[in-house]
């Protein structure tokens, strides 16, 4: 299997800190000794890690950024659920996932999967196709969430949409145009979020899968929120609704 480049302090000690036996080596910048690094390579070497110092130019020519924070590691892929039947089997409890049709920034995918991760979410869903992918990018803005979210990609989102329905999972989307605002929704039960992307929107068809559209309210002079902001106020809603029901 295909190793995978993390870069970040939060991504690697998070793969470091779930799966250490993954990570192949770590590449540290050798002129930062401050105590972050110190004890990022020392945990590191406790796990049998091996760790090379190199320079910071060389960081730089790996990720092709020079937003790696002197760290990088090469790791084996993780063994998350990517089968979505498999997932929803293990569930206990109604589902809650976020569906994410053609997000095409890495930034906001992996700010997507941050706060899906903060809020419970148990899968974020993407497209093949139109999308960006789980790129070092994304995973390091990720902040460790790339490590923890189930992150499935189907070739057919509409269908894939459709078997939800059949697992009775309402699909909630949100457009600007919704008629229903989004704290008139019902996400106690089986739910799945599908946010469109930056510029516009949800395709036709996903739309048109949806069971019920909604929007968030604004009070500003702004029209709209970034996907992973919106992502973020619609997960904790739906969360908040969970546990006023538990309660």
């Amino acid at each position: 299997m295909k190793n995978k480049m993390l870069f970040g302090f939060h991504a690697v000690t998070s793969r470091l800190r779930h799966e250490a036996q993954s990570v192949e080596e770590i590449f540290v910048d050798a002129a930062r000794q401050d105590r972050r690094m110190q004890d990022l390579v020392a945990n590191a070497k406790a796990l049998g890690v091996r760790v090379m110092p190199v320079d910071a130019a060389r960081l730089d020519k790996i990720t092709g950024t020079r937003r790696h924070q002197g760290v990088i590691a090469f790791a084996s892929q993780l063994a998350l659920a990517r089968n979505l039947d498999e997932l929803l089997d293990a569930v206990e409890g109604p589902p809650l996932l976020l569906i994410l049709d053609g997000i095409t920034d890495p930034h906001n995918l992996g700010a997507c999967l941050r706060v899906a991760d903060g809020a419970g979410a148990h899968a974020v869903i993407v497209p093949k196709d139109r999308a960006v992918g789980l790129n070092a990018t994304a995973a390091k803005v990720a902040s460790g969430a790339a490590e923890s979210v189930p992150y499935i990609t189907v070739t057919n989102l509409a269908r894939t949409m459709r078997d939800l329905k059949d697992r009775g999972i309402w699909l909630i989307g949100t457009s600007d145009d919704a008629d229903k605002g989004l704290y008139e929704a019902d996400f106690s039960g089986p739910a799945a979020l599908v946010m469109g992307s930056e510029g516009e929107g949800m395709r036709r068809l996903t739309r048109e899968t949806c069971d019920l559209l909604v929007s968030i309210p604004m009070f500003g002079s702004v029209e709209s929120l970034n996907v992973s902001v919106a992502s973020g106020v619609c997960l904790y809603e739906a969360r908040r609704q969970r546990i006023a029901r538990e309660g």
